[in-house]
């Protein structure tokens, strides 16, 4: 038999293969024997598996083909029919549950830092413990015995205790326990270097088999068909009449199958699948072991165990425990058998070993307690660990369900439901963005340094505390714009955004350069010494005010009170020209853009449902030089679209969206690798840009909200009065070539004014003081313009159609029943989102968004609340109630505000001081 103490011992340390090279797919275990094989009394692995005939034959047709029997397609099959679509197919290759799903650990957790995510599992939950035993009356294998996250120093318990306010807001019973009521809830447990517990009595554990098999009886009993033993071996994509990729067909070993859906659904296997249709699925397969233990005397009905800093979990497993975790060198699956089926890799001890040092340290009973069996599967994982979900830029009608980074069974519920809307309406009813493929800038997603690099550190770290303003270290120096090596050289401490490096803060320490991925010093890769970078990062891991909150509060106060440069290249620039360009336009952006050239508009762009997919600046424009980036050559109309750089693929597939749905004749061109784009901003910032630019920056002259040619230095630059931070100020856009020679012409003019350089922490600060809205943060997909604020983006009172108009006129009809408020707080206390709202004794909502205000010396977050009554949120019930924000289980005295508490009469944008 073998033990956790054999196994300690075994396991000599030793070099492993570096991570390019191929590791042997069975690599041979210099540990302790133990039979490989899942810990479920029920599989659904039968003999011949995969040799036979198709369980059926397929049809025809079909309006859904989704592709892989796991958890995910099992799910959105499910939910597809569910939704009313009846002419679904699932294909599995194999047995249902055959590739990854049927090894899974199962757990359920249902608190995350992510408010979608809460909402995500608690549907899971709610599916496989309510809604399948009622529709089909069998077990889905659901057991309710809690689950014990694990605090050995206060920032971990700080992290925990966020999520405990979160869970307030939703409903998600928890509890913070000291290390003696641990003890008393676990008696197993060794509490010696135990800071404290968060307790979540209601998470459970799913068993794979019965779950995927309940799924597959409750869709079948609505009309879906499942065919098991059908691999797909192509997939037919054809061209429109303009142009635009569509699916076409699924071509299987049994018949093709003719359909304008296909759900990639296929886990490990996704990224072949997606070849066949041209789509790059950005996601690696790697080894993820457990192992389980013989019987564990008074383990019964214990609570599931993460223990975050030591790496590893505990479920329980009835009278046994499965222990496994995240370790710092995972294996990667370097070539995906197509074969591959309800198989298991023999176990690298030398890898695991750290798990068993951590869950022997927490249950010292285990140290000797035999190892039953052991599982080592193949999982896929993603370069941020978050799913790969939504319809793929390259071809419509290919949808992503895929990349779960071994969270398919938990997630599966809400993600099925939320792609199955996506599939028949055309987009979510949640937030999905941080899911959404398009999430990833187009020239990443077939990068395989990248995925690599950017999928290792997030396996590696998928159990460090998240802290707010922590960046990769993987996948960094993708994109730089033309300014990146001078802002280097003056102590830019960069971020990463969309493969972008932009500027986060500037340190007087001097240059803090990335370096290449070191992998954390795994195989045989050697760690970087005095990493000035890694060191800065190391130093804001904290959940009080960081230590160079002074550094940033003078970037933000110089340019309150003279003027900062901002470096804003990343933006993403496009332009949209054509004969029906200003139809397009019209349809697209909810303000009036249909200007004069010259103008500069504000706008939002929306869904069908009212809900906000992008703002942004429109510029309308006159044709230029064929050569120039900065005003191209074009027939009819043109606009000049600005758009935030973490967005940018998503805003260019949404607009190339609606554009081939409405098969209009214009064109959308990026730009965004050919212009620069800086940001002058503050009450001198007139005084030193008249020195540089050779045109009149008078209100008269150059008033807010337009832009027009210019000369800086010798170069042409498009400059537009426009701001992000609440005060006057011109953005100047220019061709990347002259970038460097502009901005030293305006710094030079600045010196003697006080220019400072200032980053992205200090465009949030200001931003937030001034009340201005960043998206995917208090503006999302699921907010409406009425609800966030922006109703003044959207021309309600002509009579211009525009997307999701209907939508925003039947809610101001209706009333708005969730608002976005801000809030200050007295106490000078950092927040950072995730914190519950109270509102006279009761939660109404929680934070989306929030940071320190310099200028008004004030905590500043900004949040959606609701009437716990059901009734519609007026101004009026803002303003009359006594407000409280919590903070890690902390409630503080909170103001709440209808208009910005910084300069709220709009007179600084202006140019009134």
């Amino acid at each position: 038999m073998s033990y956790m103490s054999c196994a300690l011992r075994a396991a000599a340390p030793r070099r492993l293969p570096a991570p390019w090279r191929s590791p042997r797919p069975f690599s041979s275990a210099t540990g302790p024997t133990a039979k490989k094989s899942v810990p479920y009394q029920k599989t659904l692995k039968e003999e011949g598996s995969g040799s036979g005939e198709p369980s059926q034959p397929p049809p025809p047709s079909a309006e859904v083909v989704v592709v892989g029997g796991g958890s995910l397609g099992c799910q959105t099959t499910y939910h597809l029919v569910k939704q009313g679509v009846t002419s679904v197919v699932l294909l599995e290759r194999d047995r249902l549950t055959s590739g990854t799903t049927w090894h899974t650990a199962g757990l359920l957790w249902q608190l995350r830092p992510s408010d979608v995510e809460v909402e995500l599992l608690a549907h899971t939950r709610d599916v496989v413990s309510r809604q399948l035993p009622a529709e089909t009356g069998l077990h889905t294998g659901w057991v309710e015995n809690g689950g014990l996250f694990i605090a050995s120093n206060k920032q971990r318990l700080d992290e925990y205790k966020r999520l405990m306010s979160l869970g307030k807001v939703y409903g998600v019973e928890s509890y913070v326990l000291t290390p003696s009521q641990t003890k008393d809830l676990y008696p197993l447990m060794n509490i010696d270097d135990l800071y404290g517990t968060l307790y979540v009595p209601k998470d459970g554990t799913m068993d794979p088999a019965g779950t995927c098999s309940t799924l597959a009886r409750a869709a079948t009993a609505r009309g879906a068909t499942i065919i098991e033993n059908c691999p797909v071996t192509g997939i037919q994509v054809r061209a429109d009449d303009f142009g635009v990729k569509r699916v076409y067909a699924v071509e299987t070993a049994h018949g093709t199958i003719q359909t304008p859906c296909v759900v990639n659904c296929a886990g490990v296997w996704a990224r072949a699948l997606g070849r066949l249709a041209g789509v790059h699925v950005p996601l690696v397969g790697m080894h993820h072991a457990y192992v389980v233990t013989e019987r564990i005397e008074g383990i019964q009905n214990m609570p599931n165990v993460r223990d975050h800093d030591a790496s590893v979990y505990l479920r329980l497993q009835g009278d046994a425990l499965s222990v496994g975790g995240y370790e710092s060198n995972p294996i990667f699956w370097e070539e995906v058998s197509e074969k591959f089926a309800f198989g298991l890799f023999d176990l690298d001890w030398d890898v695991f070993t750290q798990h068993i040092e951590g869950a022997v340290n927490r249950v010292p009973v285990l140290e000797k307690t035999g190892i039953k069996s052991t599982v080592c599967g193949p999982e896929s994982f993603t370069a941020d660990h978050k799913p790969l979900m939504g319809e793929a830029p390259e071809v419509r009608g290919f949808f992503l369900g895929c990349g779960f980074n071994s969270a398919g069974m938990m997630l599966g519920g809400g993600c099925g439901r939320e792609l199955a809307h996506w599939i028949i309406h055309g987009r979510p009813e949640k937030d999905m963005y941080g899911y959404d493929i398009r999430r990833f800038h187009h020239s990443l997603t077939d990068n395989n340094r990248w995925i690599r690099e950017r999928s290792h550190e997030s396996y590696a770290k998928n159990y460090s505390v998240v802290f707010p303003h922590d960046e990769p270290l993987a996948g960094r120096n993708m994109r730089k714009d033309p300014l990146h090596e001078e802002l280097l050289r003056q102590g830019c401490v960069f971020q990463e955004r969309h493969g972008w490096e932009r500027p986060g803060w500037f340190s007087p320490g001097g240059a803090a350069p990335v370096l290449d991925y070191d992998y954390y010093g795994a195989y045989g890769q050697e760690r970087h010494k005095d990493y000035t970078y890694n060191r800065l990062l190391g130093d804001e891991y904290t959940f009080d005010f960081p230590p160079h909150h002074d550094i940033i509060k003078n970037e933000c106060l110089t340019c309150r009170n003279a003027l900062a440069l901002f470096d804003m290249s990343y933006f993403g620039k496009f332009y949209l020209v054509g004969p029906e360009a200003t139809k397009a336009a019209n349809w697209l952006f909810t303000a009036d853009v249909s200007k004069a050239p010259g103008s500069t508009v504000y706008t939002c762009m929306l869904n069908k449902r009212g809900g906000v997919e992008s703002d942004l600046t429109v510029s309308r424009i006159s044709p230029g030089d064929p050569a120039s980036p900065l005003a191209p050559a074009f027939e009819g109309d043109g606009y000049y679209l600005a758009i935030g750089g973490a967005v940018a693929q998503h805003n260019w597939s949404h607009i190339t969206a609606v554009l081939q749905d409405m098969k209009l004749q214009c064109k959308l061109l990026d730009c965004s690798e050919e212009l620069g784009m800086m940001s002058i901003q503050g009450p001198l910032s007139r005084i030193v840009l008249q020195e540089v630019l050779d045109t009149d920056l008078s209100n008269e002259a150059f008033p807010f909200s337009t832009h027009k040619l210019a000369t800086a230095a010798g170069c042409t630059v498009r400059a537009m009065r426009l701001s992000f931070v609440g005060e006057m100020g011109w953005e100047l856009h220019v061709p990347k070539a002259d970038c460097v020679k502009v901005y030293q012409a305006v710094m030079q003019a600045g010196a003697r004014h006080g220019i400072t350089n200032a980053g992205y922490r200090a465009i949030d600060s200001l931003s937030i003081e001034k009340g201005y809205r960043h998206w995917h943060a208090d503006l999302r997909p699921d907010d409406t313009p009425l609800e966030s604020g922006l109703a003044f983006t959207c021309k309600l009172k002509s009579n211009i159609p525009f997307l999701g108009r209907e939508a925003v006129e039947a809610q101001k009809a209706k009333g708005i029943f969730r608002r976005l408020v801000c809030f200050t707080t007295e106490e000078k206390v950092p927040m950072f989102g995730l914190e519950a709202v109270w509102r006279d004794g009761k939660v109404v909502g929680h934070i989306r968004r929030a940071d320190f205000g310099f200028a008004i010396d004030k905590t500043i977050a900004y949040g959606y609340i609701r009437d716990p009554a059901g009734g519609p949120v007026s101004l009026d019930f803002v303003k009359s109630g006594s407000y409280e924000l919590e903070r890690m289980g902390v409630t503080y005295p909170a103001r709440a505000h209808t208009k910005s508490p910084f300069d709220p009469d709009n007179k600084r944008v202006k140019g009134f001081y």
